[in-house]
């Protein structure tokens, strides 16, 4: 299959929809010494108008985690990063449907605010400041005079923070709060040694996810931490570094399975501390994925259209699996961790994933990712039909290793119908069949049954 099309735009219509507009003066020049597909991208667009999951600015394609600032931390409609927000009230891992979690906040310490900070610890920031491109996000604290910078792996985030000199460093971790469309809660920390620490917190259930899932991450930092203060009203915690060095680098590897698997990602992903290279091998991943469509004619805001359009088609859908192919399995009676079936060479034959429904996706996403990314359509059709296996049922917009049972209709069907028309699936297809054939079924009742005792159907 050629995945590389060309689309000339101007006098002749394209056949994917471009819905955004582009403000030229909005984004500032980025100086790079080689242009990149990836540059096109104009992340800004309609963040004012953002949803939770909308936005990811610090992020890999499908990525578990999310890395970037929010400014509005309350609400799925409007949450994470909205433009016209000018306070950072943290950074948080995850941006995903129905999910959020470990937020954390560089800050000085001074006698002023020492005795306040676990409670008032926002800052103002400055889109003059700020530098956006798809995988890095960098901006000024104002209140602290701290430069934040922030890049991901899939399942790692990684911090730069640069401090005012002889400043009392420190990180504030903000684990019991209201993040998007869910509570953190029972957050958690511990220092494993001077430069490691570990934590969890559940995600409390909310009007679409059933059930509570926990969070666990892995911290590790270049620079000696030489305190861990906790606050009993907030139960939040505050890492101190003492006379570090200006640059603290923080990688954070999460998990939705276990601590030691937070700290497999690590290593598997991010076992070096150059945060340029990190920042370099996004770009480049991003630019691979984009650069499947190249297009011609036009003008430069109508090509910057094209690729923000597809920058989003390819965001909003998250992994939860880990790196060996552990994974949670939310959909029985009992939270379990599930294991992903493994090639030859040890690793998972594909990811399980997080994902919004699939309504509307035979117009959209059915279409564009069978033409030009069909190892991710392949990797999607297994990942259901692993909740059909887990469940017995295919989901319809799965959050937290379970099903939301959102939107009316069999919103999969033609998804994985596509995917077996196109070639892109051919094995398993009787089981497929049958997982198919209980999905409708369960379409046709969901009108006469509370969502949350719909029955498993058997297919004839």
């Amino acid at each position: 299959m050629e995945l590389s099309k060309i689309y000339k735009i101007g006098h002749i219509a394209i056949s994917l929809t471009l819905v955004f507009l582009l403000s030229c003066n909005a984004q500032k020049a980025i100086s790079l010494q080689k242009k990149q597909v990836s540059d096109m991208v104009y992340p800004l667009l309609d963040t004012e108008n953002s949803r939770w999951f909308y936005f990811s600015s610090a992020s890999r394609p499908f990525g578990m985690v999310n890395l970037s600032p929010d400014t509005e931390i309350k609400g799925d409609w409007g949450g994470g990063y909205k433009y016209t927000t000018d306070t950072v009230k943290g950074f948080s891992h995850i941006h995903e449907w129905q999910m959020s979690g470990v937020s954390i906040m560089p800050v000085t310490i001074s006698d002023t605010n020492k005795s306040t900070v676990f409670k008032d610890f926002y800052s103002k920031f400055s889109h003059q400041t700020e530098v956006i491109t798809p995988g890095y996000h960098s901006l000024k604290l104002d209140r602290y005079q701290i430069a934040a910078e922030l890049t991901s792996t899939p399942r790692v985030g990684f911090h730069q923070y640069t401090f005012p000199k002889k400043a009392q460093k420190a990180v504030l971790f903000n684990l019991n709060t209201v993040l998007g469309p869910c509570e953190n809660t029972n957050g958690k920390l511990e220092k494993n040694n001077d430069y490691e620490l570990s934590g969890s917190l559940v995600l409390s259930t909310n009007f679409r996810r059933p059930k509570p899932l926990t969070v666990f991450f892995k911290v590790k930092t270049n620079q000696q931490i030489t305190s861990v203060e906790r606050d009993n009203t907030t139960g939040n915690y505050l890492i101190h570094f003492g006379e570090a060095k200006d640059k603290i680098l923080i990688k954070v590897g999460i998990s939705y399975t276990s601590i030691e698997n937070a700290s497999m990602n690590i290593e598997t992903e991010l076992p070096h501390w150059n945060f340029n290279q990190t920042v370099a091998d996004s770009r480049k991943e991003w630019s691979a994925l984009l650069g499947r469509i190249k297009i011609e004619g036009g003008t430069e805001n109508d090509q910057r259209r094209f690729y923000t359009d597809l920058w989003h088609a390819l965001q909003g859908r998250k992994m939860i699996s880990d790196a060996n192919g552990a994974y949670p399995d939310n959909t029985g009676e009992k939270f379990r961790v599930g294991q992903l079936p493994l090639r030859a060479d040890g690793k998972p034959k594909f990811s399980h994933y997080n994902s919004d429904a699939f309504w509307g996706a035979q117009w959209t996403i059915s279409n564009l990712w069978g033409l030009v990314y069909p190892e991710i359509m392949e990797e999607f059709v297994h990942s259901l039909m692993q909740y059909y296996k887990d469940g017995g049922i295919i989901p319809r917009g799965p959050a937290g290793g379970n099903d939301t049972y959102v939107m009316t209709g069999a919103s999969t069907t033609p998804f994985i119908v596509s995917a077996i028309q196109k070639g892109i699936v051919k094995d398993n297809l009787e089981e497929i069949y049958t997982a198919l054939k209980k999905i409708i079924c369960q379409a046709v009742l969901w009108k006469k049954l509370d969502m949350n005792t719909i029955p498993i159907l058997e297919a004839d």
